[in-house]
Order: structure tokens, then C-alpha cells, then sequence
């Protein structure tokens, strides 16, 4: 069974290869601007699920810390998703589709800085 720090960590790694297949993508069947935003998002937030996955396994009570994770990853494949399909399918996803992403990853981001500033003065690390 895998432990969820140890999805976390998988849906990042992948992300981060849809991102450079993606920049590929785009370079290729010139994808212009949309493909460059939509694989940036991807790799940068890979990276930083990387981070949050290696910093959960380190947590005696990381439910918290990978909620926001995944809720994180959720944003940033709607966003770059709905951007890709408009670059290259000339549609979206579904109506609002990079907006509800893009606040998904707004509000992921400002979960994480408030786990980690709740959790910054505890010994269990929550």
C-alpha cells in the first residue's frame, strides 16, 4: 500500500514530466505562450510537492501538510491543463477551469504557509 507522502511525491515526479513534455510540446507544435505558462506551472509546483512530500515524511502528523499538497497539485493540473487544451485543442477543459485552478493553487499556497506557521512552535510537528 502506498503511503500518501509517497503519492504525493509520484503525482509530483509526474507532473514534473508532463511539464518538460509539455514545453517540448509546445516548442514543436507551437503551442506559444499558453504551453510555456501551463509547463512552468507544472514543474515548479512539482518541485515544491517534492519538498512538502519529503518535509510530511518527517511529520508524526502530516495529514495537514499533505492536504494542501494534493490540493496544490489538483489547481495546477486544471490550470495547465485547461491552458494545454486551449493551446492545442483550441478548447477548454470546461467553463472556469483555469480560474478555479489557479485559485485552488492561491489558496493551497496560503494552507501551506498557515500549517507551517501553526506548526512551527510545536515538538510533534502537526
Amino acid at each position: 500500500m502506498i503511503r500518501p507522502a509517497d503519492a504525493l511525491a509520484t503525482l509530483a515526479a509526474s507532473m514534473g514530466a508532463a511539464g518538460v513534455a509539455l514545453a517540448a510540446a509546445g516548442q514543436h507544435a507551437d503551442g506559444g505562450e499558453l504551453t510555456t505558462t501551463a509547463s512552468t506551472f507544472l514543474v515548479l509546483h512539482a518541485a515544491a510537492l517534492l519538498g512538502a512530500s519529503a518535509h510530511a515524511r518527517q511529520r508524526s502528523r502530516p495529514r495537514a501538510l499533505l492536504s494542501c499538497g494534493f490540493a496544490l497539485a489538483i489547481g495546477t493540473i486544471l490550470f495547465a491543463g485547461d491552458l494545454a487544451a486551449r493551446a492545442f485543442a483550441g478548447a477548454r477543459l470546461f467553463p472556469f477551469a483555469a480560474p478555479l485552478g489557479g485559485s485552488l493553487m492561491i489558496l493551497s499556497w496560503l494552507a501551506l504557509a498557515i500549517v507551517f506557521t501553526v506548526s512551527a512552535g510545536r515538538s510533534d510537528r502537526a
